[in-house]
């Protein structure tokens, strides 16, 4: 099964590496973050490395390197422009890898790739589906119903939701019920952000039934 997907954010830190490290694990996939903010440790590819537990020969063959590194940890549109860079839109064509791709945005649908191109722009143009990641505590029904419109106002496909953090006992219901959107899975913190760690919670959140293991 060749299973390509966009890993999107409702907001800041609601969990898209961790899960994009999950989702990497459970399908057997490739990793890319096509724009990277923030270099000071040293990169979500790099986190993601540490989580799966790669060697660094492994972390070459399946977590593909970003067609931008920024260092600032802001937009990538001001990353750049802090860099004197123009961020092209050709570097962002999807790599071809043989298998499962997980693609990790840099944020959330309209954050700007630079002041003319929205994230949710270019995310219509790889033309995959998205699962989009959202805290699972307060705030996260506005948070994650104004993306599913941003979606669908666009006519990307959305496999469905990922909800991150403390099991909340209305949110889930409320948020399958008004955004019409599958809940794919609900993913508690977890003490050690480690490969077995990971493995487990692939088998416990709901994804593995969800999406599937090649």
């Amino acid at each position: 099964m060749k299973q390509q997907l966009i890993i999107c954010g409702t907001d800041t830190d609601v969990g898209k590496t961790v899960v994009s490290a999950l989702l990497t694990l459970g399908l057997g996939a490739h990793y890319w973050k096509p724009v990277q903010c923030g270099l000071e440790d040293g990169g979500d590819r790099d986190r993601v490395g540490r989580m799966l537990g790669l060697t660094a020969a492994q972390i070459e063959q399946r977590l593909l390197p970003e067609a931008y590194r920024f260092a600032a940890p802001v937009s990538p549109h001001w990353a750049a422009e802090l860099e004197g860079e123009h961020l092209e839109r050709e570097r962002l064509d999807l790599p071809a890898v043989d298998g499962p791709l997980v693609v990790e945005t840099a944020g959330g649908l309209l954050v700007p790739l630079r002041r003319d191109l929205m994230q949710i722009d270019q995310i219509q143009r790889w033309g995959l589906p998205v699962v989009l990641v959202a805290r699972s505590g307060l705030g996260t029904l506005n948070h994650t119903l104004l993306s599913v419109e941003a979606l669908r106002s666009r006519q990307i496909p959305l496999l469905g939701l990922v909800l991150n953090g403390p099991p909340h006992a209305d949110n889930p219901g409320t948020l399958r019920e008004l955004s019409g959107a599958p809940l794919l899975g609900c993913l508690p913190p977890l003490p050690l952000l480690g490969a077995a760690a990971l493995a487990e919670a692939w088998e416990t959140s709901g994804l593995s039934s969800a999406l599937g293991a090649p």
